[in-house]
């Protein structure tokens, strides 16, 4: 069965919180510590989690009726985009950056700018995003991606 993506709902909050959380502890960097990783997963209470529900554009991934992951938007920004651990690898986290990348420069926006966490980093690059600066003092790589044709 097919990937799909859908609005998220109010209802999705604590499942969101629950991808984001383990997605951080499971597939963070080797080269971050311990408290580095807890601290960055713990970042985002649920609470915090529904008010991005209510202030940003969410979309989820299902597959087989599972939420699978989640991406938000704001205008041109990427704000935010994870993968359950067990499903990263299989292409559902392109599928859904394709997607989010499609909305936002059907808008008129010609750039998608975002924030990539060093284990990101590298998945962006391979879908044509920039370094447009160095690293922030929280450790994310500023990037771009110009729309193309």
């Amino acid at each position: 069965m097919p990937a799909v993506c859908r609005p998220a709902l109010r209802e999705d909050a604590s499942r969101l919180h629950d991808i984001r959380r383990r997605s951080i502890l499971e597939l963070a960097p080797a080269e971050m510590s311990g408290a580095e990783v807890q601290a960055w997963a713990e970042r985002l209470t649920l609470d915090r989690m529904a008010r991005k529900l209510r202030e940003l554009e969410v979309w989820v991934v299902e597959c087989e009726g599972v939420v699978a992951g989640w991406g938000a938007v704001r205008g041109g920004r990427l704000e935010g985009l994870y993968i359950a651990a067990e499903c990263a690898g299989q292409g559902i986290g392109a599928g859904l950056l394709d997607r989010l990348e499609r909305l936002i420069f059907e808008r008129g926006f010609p750039l998608v700018h975002l924030e990539a966490s060093a284990n990101a980093r590298g998945f962006y690059l391979r879908f044509g995003y920039r370094a447009i600066g160095p690293r922030t003092p929280q450790g994310a790589w500023p990037m771009v991606k110009r729309q193309i044709g």
